[in-house]
């Protein structure tokens, strides 16, 4: 996102004059969430006096407590996805939700419900994809006929029509990083990155998630055209 971001945090970037990271605040308030927690990076300060301590639109019944996971103040830098979710994991709830600042997605619903149905069914997590962007056309997984997470046969061809794009939007009970990230303490004390991708994968190779498409706009704000795309709408 340079120069975007070379004195502002992507999270901050504006699209309709809103930043990217308030709109998912905004679309977990509406769905009756009261509490968020936030890791912050690159340029974090300038996050944490933005949002401050609560987040409230002037049509939401309460305001959402927000809690901060200072990767740039603990460690220098960021610890990756999946470390960085391991630092804040003794802080969240089981199960939890997951989604990327950067992922623009305001008519996507953080549904309650489907907090407590994963918690009551066997599987480690359930995760929303997308229909493959252009800068993606070969996708990452595909969702089989029991509705779970899988590998596509090939992506070694042309555009794989089998596949979807993982949209950063996923839930996530404790056990899944106990069992696929149990070389790193809950807490990630010692500051390890650990990237969320590979481990997925093996996780799809396992048929321990759930996945469903998501249908409705969905963007990764990724380059400065991309924005821009957004802002032109």
């Amino acid at each position: 996102m340079r120069p975007l971001t070379d004195a502002q945090p992507k999270p901050l970037l504006r699209v309709a004059n809103v930043p990217l990271i308030e709109w998912t605040l905004r679309s977990l308030l509406a769905s009756g969430y009261s509490r968020a927690l936030i890791n912050t990076a690159w340029l974090g300060a300038q996050i944490r006096e933005h949002l401050g301590t609560s987040f409230s639109t002037p049509k939401a019944p309460h305001a959402m407590n927000l809690h901060f996971s200072n990767e740039d103040l603990d460690f220098g830098a960021a610890l990756e996805t999946a470390g960085g979710i391991l630092r804040a994991l003794p802080f969240l709830s089981d199960p939890f939700w997951v989604v990327a600042a950067d992922a623009f997605c305001p008519s996507f619903v953080f549904d309650p419900g489907l907090l407590s149905g994963l918690e009551a069914s066997d599987h480690l997590g359930h995760l929303w994809l997308v229909d493959n962007p252009a800068h993606n056309p070969l996708g990452d997984f595909c969702i089989d006929e029991q509705g779970l997470l899988g590998l596509p046969s090939s992506l070694e061809t042309d555009l794989a029509k089998d596949t979807l794009t993982f949209s950063t939007i996923g839930i996530y009970k404790h056990a899944f990083f106990k069992r696929y990230a149990s070389e790193i303490s809950s807490s990630n004390p010692q500051g390890h990155k650990l990237a969320l991708g590979p481990i997925l994968r093996k996780a799809a190779s396992d048929k321990t998630l759930l996945a469903s498409r998501f249908t409705g706009t969905w963007v990764d704000v990724g380059t400065p055209e991309r924005l821009a795309q957004l802002n032109c709408v």
